[in-house]
């Protein structure tokens, strides 16, 4: 059990946790609204057909959310995000793709803006629905210490075997040897946030990312995939794939409620070195609900 505890206090992540227009904390960016966008900028759009209809055609993305780098910055204690610029989200969200499927990607983007100077308002996309421009909120942040979940460390089963005792509930071992870390400090819903350890709905995501950037399908589970290839990705959510942004369900003004499929969230998972080398081009995204 303390080689585990040791192992879970090596995986502390720093996390930006987010409160959308309500909340403590200094504005670090916002949701909705018009994004701000250098001359030039081209709107991303994304082929799909939607639950509303079956004709696949060209949609143009939602505008989510942008952030303001440098007033995220003495969050950020990991400095894993740019310093300076602007950090925009851009989700398909009449169709909700799962990103389950390699042909989702597009349906999520990231836009790295270096000079925040030259930024200016951009006018929505005539064939943009109306329910899909988000008002305007503001986002604040607070700095935390996360640690990984139940739903990680079953990945890799091995890793929960000091867990496993006779009678005992695997989950509420891990749960409460988590919950003794000095530094853990536990977040109620919803999970808005950059970076850490996501707020998982239904199982860890950072093998599907690796599958799905390998070409393999993961909406029917893992039954098609090699042994080989499973092993070879069943580490991914240690040395691979992390957490870029979670946005729950719940955002709501006035007559606006946002929602991610049966009160879900939604994922921008990206590889480690493309973070470091700023390929935020090359985000996945995941949505998980009841």
């Amino acid at each position: 059990m303390a080689d585990l505890k040791e192992l879970l206090r090596s995986l502390a992540r720093n996390a930006v946790r987010l409160d959308i227009g309500t909340g403590e904390g200094p504005i670090v960016g916002r949701f909705g609204g018009m994004p701000d966008v250098p001359e030039g900028f081209e709107w991303p759009w994304f082929e799909t057909d939607t639950y509303l209809d079956g004709e696949v055609k060209p949609r143009p993305l939602a505008f989510l959310a942008q952030f303001d780098c440098a007033a995220l910055a003495p969050l950020d204690r990991d400095s894993l995000l740019p310093r300076e610029g602007v950090l925009s989200f851009f989700y398909e969200a009449v169709s909700q793709r799962w990103g389950f499927d390699p042909k989702d990607g597009g349906c999520a983007r990231v836009y790295w803006f270096p000079d925040k100077a030259v930024l200016r308002p951009a006018a929505f996309p005539e064939d943009l629905e109306e329910y899909c421009r988000f008002p305007s909120l503001s986002i604040r942040g607070r700095a935390a210490n996360e640690f990984p979940g139940y739903e990680e460390f079953a990945a890799l089963p091995d890793l929960l075997v000091p867990c496993r005792g006779k009678g005992q509930n695997p989950w509420k071992v891990f749960e409460e040897l988590r919950a003794s870390l000095p530094a853990y400090e536990e977040a109620p819903p919803p999970w808005h946030r950059l970076l850490g350890w996501p707020g998982i709905v239904q199982s860890c995501m950072a093998q599907d990312c690796a599958l799905v950037s390998r070409g393999y399908y993961t909406g029917c589970g893992c039954r098609d995939i090699p042994e080989g290839v499973l092993k070879e990705t069943e580490r991914a959510f240690l040395d691979e794939w992390r957490l870029l942004l979670q946005l729950d369900s719940g955002v709501s003004v006035g007559g606006f409620s946002l929602e991610f499929g049966d009160s879900g969230s939604i994922y921008f998972y990206i590889r480690k070195e493309d973070l470091a080398a700023r390929r935020f081009d090359r985000v996945w995204l995941v949505l998980q609900c009841c």
